[in-house]
């Protein structure tokens, strides 16, 4: 028998793939190419923005460190002691506030190193704000705080009605107490915190003889850090925020986002900035913008380590990063035009060169009074609209979408700065928090980029206020010891595809893959060998293949 062409076995399949291939190409040119290289050019632009930020960043805390400028020689500092007529009413009265929801796992660690605080017994008040609404885990709580009264500690069990304003409610309502008017200062820590004894001894000189400082921020560490990949990823980005981030802005500006817990803040700035707002789910930056447009300072101590948990299991990792992601992001649509119209003080020349040079904004007279032109502009433009919505948006759309949406229209090219040299320098630049996870560097871009999935959805949605999730606050779950407790037969997770499958990055990474597999038998640029490496990351996400899995009892 001849052979039969394929041509002429199914002219109707040939026919119609032509067409296709002729309206394909009748689109790609005057459409998609023009969209695609203004897409490009869009991301080019906010990757340079971002790599501008990153290594202004690592000069800046170059020079801090070169010079020596710590917050002890900035600022007035000397260290606290009994006096010897005053007694212990030289040391000022302190409220220790411990917002917490059902942290069942974790609810002793932070009252017992609350209470362990080296400060008079007379000077302290550690207030207990328990909104839980399991009433086992109330009780518990209550018979905690009740063990260390019966110490001889000042220990304050507070509840309330309801939930209104999540932690901000908490810690509003938590200052209108009648024996609070007697404290100068609060310190916060989440339910997970576990703060050094010398804590207090380390952070309250800092106020008492700088008028002008509102806050002083402690740097977190993590006891879990090592309890899986998802852990390390995680700490690579917190020490990098910590050790640059902060700093930068504590060096120069006076001005960083407090970090919600392990900071103490001065009761009179909270209330001249108008105490606790629940309008977002970030209340810790809400104040912080606030009080600083009021003139306070802030001072970050990177040496004063408060350990934490970071959250192991994946499912809290998202709705923590959901939180941090659109909260911040719906903060700047609200607060923008206000930072704009607060009133400014204009620096000199003179005066703007010797800040310069000195990194210190703190002893310019005219900071004390009023927000400079400088600052303003590094919160609108460095601290939010860089970090908390460039930052996150380039990410996804340049790397998992517009590069691989390039393989099929080879008519746009990227350069290969853009593509290559400004990246490896941005990757370079956020490991330095982190040196002994350097080897773990393409793992954590990697995962990075998955996680840029659900950080560039919650930007935007906080950003339009479009969706159900923009003021929506789920407490980041902790496990404390609870896995430790677990025999090695029941941390074997079981088959639940419900608890386990993300279609989201499962659908990128599908597209992806498809992307690659198109690049290899058409491309020329060797994208492929990319895509592959992130599709199977954003697989592995898929299937819930990371983090902590906790099997249901």
């Amino acid at each position: 028998m001849d052979r039969v062409s394929t041509a002429s076995m199914f002219p109707g399949v040939i026919q119609a793939r032509e067409q296709m291939w002729m309206a394909w190409q009748q689109v790609k040119a005057p459409v998609l190419v023009p969209l695609l290289q203004l897409a490009v050019y869009i991301c080019l632009t906010m990757s340079v923005m971002l790599f501008v930020e990153k290594v202004y960043m690592a000069v800046v805390i170059t020079t801090v460190r070169l010079l020596g400028r710590r917050p002890e020689t900035r600022y007035k500092w000397e260290p606290m002691g009994d006096d010897a007529e005053l007694g212990t009413s030289a040391y000022p009265m302190v409220l220790i506030q411990i917002p917490m929801y059902n942290e069942k796992e974790v609810y002793q660690l932070s009252i017992g190193a609350a209470c362990g605080l080296s400060w008079p017994s007379d000077r302290i008040i550690i207030q207990v704000l328990d909104d839980s609404t399991d009433d086992s885990i109330k009780e518990l709580v209550q018979i905690e705080c009740r063990k260390w009264a019966n110490k001889g500690v000042n220990i304050k069990y507070a509840i309330r009605d309801d939930r209104v304003g999540y932690k901000a409610g908490a810690l509003r309502q938590g200052l209108k107490h009648s024996y609070v008017k007697e404290c100068e200062y609060v310190v916060i820590f989440d339910a997970d915190f576990q703060p050094e004894p010398n804590f207090l001894l380390r952070t309250i000189p800092f106020l008492i003889h700088n008028p002008k400082v509102a806050l002083v921020q402690g740097r977190w560490t993590f006891v879990n850090a090592d309890e899986n990949m998802m852990t390390r990823m995680q700490e690579m980005s917190l020490d990098y925020h910590f050790f640059v981030e902060q700093q930068v802005g504590s060096s120069t500006y006076g001005f960083f986002g407090f970090n919600g817990t392990a900071g103490v803040w001065r009761i009179s700035a909270v209330n001249e900035a108008g105490g606790w707002k629940d309008r977002t789910t970030v209340e810790d930056m809400d104040l912080s913008v606030r009080a600083s447009l009021k003139g306070w300072k802030y001072i970050f101590l990177k040496d004063l380590e408060v350990k934490s948990e970071l959250p192991s299991t994946f499912k809290a990792f998202r709705h923590q990063q959901h939180r941090w992601a659109c909260g911040p992001a719906n903060l700047f649509r609200k607060m923008v035009m206000e930072i704009c119209k607060n009133k400014v003080s204009y620096l000199s020349t003179l005066q703007l060169k010797k800040h310069l040079i000195s990194l210190d904004f703190d002893q310019n007279p005219l900071s004390i009074q009023k927000v400079t032109l400088w600052t303003k502009i590094y919160v609108i433009y460095s601290f939010f609209f860089i970090r908390k919505i460039v930052g996150h948006i380039v990410t996804f759309i340049f790397y998992c979408i517009v590069i691989p949406m390039t393989v099929f229209v080879p008519e746009v090219q990227i350069p290969k700065w853009g593509l290559v040299y400004i990246p490896s320098v941005i990757t370079l630049l956020n490991s330095v928090g982190t040196p002994r996870s350097f080897h773990l560097l393409m793992f954590w871009v990697l995962f990075e980029n998955v996680m840029s999935l659900h950080r560039t959805k919650a930007t935007l949605s906080g950003l339009l206020e479009a969706g159900g999730r923009v003021n929506e606050w789920v407490v980041t779950e902790k496990l404390g010891d609870i896995m430790k407790t677990k025999s090695k037969a029941a941390r074997k997770p079981r088959l639940r595809i419900g608890d386990r499958l993300h279609l989201m990055e499962l659908c990128t990474g599908v597209y992806l893959f498809f992307c690659g597999c198109y690049d290899l038998a058409h491309g020329k640029n060797h994208y492929y060998i990319y895509l592959y490496l992130q599709a199977i990351a954003f697989v592995i996400v898929g299937f819930g293949y990371v983090g902590t899995f906790v099997p249901q009892s």
